[in-house]
């Protein structure tokens, strides 16, 4: 017992005079966690919009002002043909644009109605989509409660034949809510998400680059015939990255929820024992790959570049896995940061009680004895 808790210390000696190794360590998940979380972001700001009306409207323009007012939208110009304002989409002048038809106002108030056409570039498709929903929100928020409103009550003071002929007789009202993330910010989607990436990246790379590195310098064999059992070495290296690791995720939690203001609804201890099995699970990842790899930039390409891929790709941090074709729904259940994300976004996010992760936290558990006792025969073997 003493020789493994002095392999132990030796390792944490050999980090702590590595600093390119901390820096990776420490600096990476804190960059990764404020990029992600502030600089890369599905929400929509500073869009171009501009009108198009042949005629001048009090309303039209007490509506343009309502939208530009918002953080969404930047005021780019009034036109008055179609021509004008597809030459403003060409140019790049204008990203979306309303468009108003002759005596709007008029026929808004007659009993045909009116409508407005939201003309939106759609070259990128997730954009255009999110600019036409809050722009239709606004557009009908306004002409409900500011003119419909006035206007009944005009009805109700004079019941003028104008004003009567405004006022709705009776409408339905859809009553949207927006559950767990009301403000729709990007962030509450990208935490748990990069939390995976980020303990993926440090657990499986760290600890198989350690391993082979004692293979290209010899001293594998040094420590083999050492008193100490060859799994006591392994765990011995892996124990320090562990400690790391929980060191980096409580690093994680304080940047999400003190800068990144994203607040955790539900259990600290839960949401500590999901992070923990998944940590255990990407340390036996990465001893793994150090015993199928004979050298540090075989275990690096392996670590950070083929499992980088699935982790963003396949994991629902950037993409929904419902929308992916069925063959890649059923590739993305191997990958374990998947199930992860998942329940750290119900435990986090949605505030669930454990027993809504069961199912996770068991598939991350089973993932986790399959790979080390994989790893465990694969390093025997290879002593063989």
């Amino acid at each position: 017992m003493k020789e493994f808790f002095a392999f132990v210390r030796k390792e944490f000696l050999h980090i702590f005079r590595d600093r390119r190794t901390l820096l990776v360590l420490i600096g990476l998940p804190a960059v990764l966690i404020v990029l992600f979380g502030f600089a890369i972001s599905t929400e929509i700001r500073n869009v171009n919009i501009g009108y198009m009306s042949p005629d001048d409207d009090v309303h039209i323009d007490r509506l343009m002002d309502k939208i530009c007012r918002s953080d969404y939208f930047t005021y780019s110009g009034r036109y008055l043909s179609e021509r004008e304002a597809d030459d403003a989409m060409r140019r790049g002048e204008a990203d979306v644009v309303l468009m108003f038809g002759d005596d709007f106002m008029s026929r808004l108030y007659s009993s045909e109605g009116a409508e407005v056409s939201v003309v939106a570039d759609a070259v990128n498709p997730n954009n255009a989509s999110m600019e036409v929903m809050y722009l239709t929100g606004i557009i009908t928020d306004y002409f409900r409660e500011d003119i419909m409103m006035a206007a009944s009550l005009q009805a109700m003071q004079d019941q003028s034949p104008v004003s009567a002929a405004i006022a709705p007789a009776g409408s339905l009202t859809p009553n949207l809510r927006m559950l767990y993330n009301p403000q729709l910010k990007s962030s509450y989607n990208f935490v748990p998400g990069i939390m995976g990436l980020i303990l993926m990246l440090i657990c499986s790379l760290m600890t198989s680059v350690s391993i082979v590195r004692e293979k290209e310098t010899g001293s594998m064999e040094v420590l083999l015939v050492s008193p100490v059992k060859p799994i006591n070495i392994i765990v011995a290296k892996m124990l320090p990255y562990f400690v790391i690791s929980c060191a980096v995720l409580i690093n994680i939690l304080l940047l999400t929820v003190f800068v990144l203001k994203v607040p955790v609804a539900g259990s600290f201890f839960w949401m500590i024992l999901v992070s923990v099995i998944y940590i255990i699970l990407s340390l036996g990842i990465g001893m793994l790959v150090s015993s199928l790899v004979r050298t540090q930039i075989i275990a690096t390409l392996i670590c950070g570049m083929i499992f980088l891929v699935p982790v963003m790709m396949f994991s629902g941090m950037l993409y929904p896995i419902e929308s992916m074709p069925v063959a890649l729904q059923w590739f993305a259940q191997t990958i374990p940061a998947k199930w992860f994300i998942e329940a750290m976004r119900k435990i986090m996010i949605e505030g669930v009680p454990v027993q809504y992760v069961a199912k996770e936290i068991l598939v991350m558990t089973g993932m986790a004895v399959v790979i080390f006792a994989a790893a465990v025969v694969k390093f025997n073997d290879k002593l063989d």
